[in-house]
Order: structure tokens, then sequence, then C-alpha cells
């Protein structure tokens, strides 16, 4: 009887514990996301363009925001019962800060026109080029993924091997590092003018690029991780009757694969520098080429949606790669972050 009156006294329990809950602040800030989205379709669609203007996909643009909106809501409404669904809520503040620079850069650019046309194209331009000339982006992404992955491959592979042979053997280290020192630091697109002389044609020339921008890096860091190891690991191998090759393959190879991959993280980052300068002054095909034919027909709609194209698939390469480091670096996941 007393915890019923108690019940009584203290009058109904406040809605406050539902809305301090995690399922509900994810509900609440998807909502709002999605509001602003709606809020950037509903500006794109009822605030007229420009006069003289000819942006053929405004309808379009709105209906893409329109549709994130949607999807917004849809994954805030997920998130109440699903758990996966309320990582949500940590984007939130990005996706509000994101709708807000769209609805800024379409107001100040398609609407008002405060913004020079060409260099300045509104979003449903940029669109339009993805629509549009979707089939020379894709093969530009395609050729620039070639040339990247051929060059990355060997310069990777070469680098390993080198690092490998100056971090062990006192011989390679007396002839290998000194072309490291006067090689290394020169920054790989100033063998441009001497690559594309020396070499039969102008993929060949930037597949050398792009490994010598690879292999400094992952020589450097490997050189560094094998040097690392711990003198007590081959101690105790040579007492166990380990083998040289043992020692190099299964102590010091394995012991230095977290500086590997910080030299492979530097050496894609680079060789991507390199990728672009190649293809805009030699290769004829790729996202650089592509890059600087929109620049000479003053296509700037374009070369946006060449840039937004590179940082996707940038990213996307840096990424896959750090999960490959965490399936094989379980031990130091989340150590590095991407």
């Amino acid at each position: 009887m007393s915890s019923i009156a108690d019940e009584v006294r203290s009058g109904p329990k406040p809605a406050s514990g539902f809305l301090a809950s995690p399922a509900a602040l994810s509900l609440i800030g998807g909502l709002a996301a999605a509001a602003a989205w709606c809020g950037v379709a509903a500006i794109t669609a009822l605030w007229p363009d420009k006069p003289e203007s000819d942006w053929d996909y405004t309808g379009a643009f709105a209906a893409l925001c329109a549709a994130v909106g949607l999807a917004l809501v849809l994954a805030a409404i997920a998130g109440v019962r699903f758990t996966r669904m309320r990582r949500v809520r940590q984007a939130v503040p990005w996706l509000l800060a994101l709708a807000l620079f769209v609805a800024a850069w379409e107001v100040i650019t398609a609407k008002l026109g405060w913004l020079p046309l060409p260099f300045f194209p509104p979003p449903q331009a940029i669109l339009e080029v993805i629509i549009d000339d979707w089939t020379r982006l894709g093969e530009g992404t395609i050729a620039s993924l070639r040339l990247l992955a051929t060059g990355y491959l060997i310069g990777a592979a070469i680098g390993f091997v080198a690092g490998v042979a100056i971090g062990w053997s006192r011989h390679a280290s007396y002839w290998i590092h000194p072309v490291l020192r006067f090689v290394g630091p020169l920054p790989a697109t100033a063998w441009l003018p001497l690559a594309f002389f020396v070499f039969p044609t102008s993929f060949s020339a930037s597949i050398f690029l792009i490994a010598l921008a690879t292999g400094f890096p992952v020589t450097v860091l490997t050189w560094s991780g094998v040097a690392g190891v711990n003198s007590a690991y081959y101690d105790i191998a040579r007492t166990l009757g380990a083998s040289q090759r043992f020692l190099v393959l299964k102590v010091a190879v394995p012991a230095a694969m977290p500086h590997v991959f910080v030299g492979l993280f530097m050496g894609l980052g680079t060789s991507f520098a390199v990728l672009v300068v190649a293809e805009m002054l030699g290769v004829k095909a790729g996202l650089g080429w592509y890059l600087q034919w929109a620049q000479g027909w003053a296509a700037y709609a374009n070369m946006y949606a060449a840039l937004l194209t590179m940082a996707l698939l940038c990213s996307g390469l840096i990424t896959l790669l750090f999960r490959l480091r965490d399936r094989l670096l379980s031990w130091q996941k989340g150590l590095v972050r991407w």
C-alpha cells in the first residue's frame, strides 16, 4: 500500500525519459536533417531561376533533394527500432551544414545570379553533366583507375622489397640508401620531361612517375619498420632454430607491417596527385585529361563534376586500404583512422 501511495503522490512519470533516449534523439535529428533537405527542394522548385537562364535540370535537382529528405525520414523512423540505423544521428550536423551550403549555393547562383558564369555554375548544372556526360566521365574514371593501379602496385612492390632489403642487409643499405637519398626527395613531377622522352609512350611514362611517387614513402617506412623490430624477437626465433628466411618473412615483415601501411597511405596520396598531372600533360584519357579538356572549353560544370568524381575515387580507395589494414592488423584496429 505504501508503494501505491508513493506513486500517487509523485504523479505520472515525465516523458523526458524517452526524449532523452538514443532512439528519440536519433529520430529528432533525422527529421531535422530531412526537413532541411526538403527545404532545399522547395527553394529549388518554387523559387524561379534567374531570367534568361536555361537550367534544364532544376526540377530533377529538386526531386533529388526531396529524395534525400525522404530517405532521411525513413532512416530516422527505422532508427527507433533498429539500433544500427541510429548512426544517422552522428551525421546530422554534417547533413544540416551540407543542406545549408547547397541552399546558399542554389540561391546565389541560379536564383540571384550573384556569382559570374561560367565560373560558378549552380548545382543543377553539375547534375546535368553527371547525367548527360556520364559515359565520358565513366571512361575517364576507368582509365585513371587502370593507370593508377598499375603504377601504384609496381611502386608499392618495389618499395616494399627495397625497404626490407635496406632494413635487413647492410650490403643492400650501402648501395640503395645513397640512391634513395638522392632520388627520393625530388618530386615525381620534376621527372616529367625526362620520363616522356625516355619512355616510348605517355602511358608507360605516367606509370613510371606514379611508381616513383609511391615507391619512396613505402621504401622509407618499410625500412624504418624492419630496422625497428625488437632484437629479442630474433633471439627467440634463433633459439628455436629459425633460418634467415624465416626471420625475414615471419618475424621482420609482420612486425614492420604497421609502418608499411603508413607508407602505402602516403604513397596513395602522392600517386594520385602525380596521376592527375600526368594525365593533364601527356595521357589522352582519364580524369586529369577530362579536367584539361573542360578547362579549355570553359565548361566549368564539367570540371567540378570531374573534381567531385576524383574526390570520391581517392576517398574510396583510401577507405578500402584502411579496411584492409584493419583486417590484417586487427590488434591495431582503430589506432589510425580515416
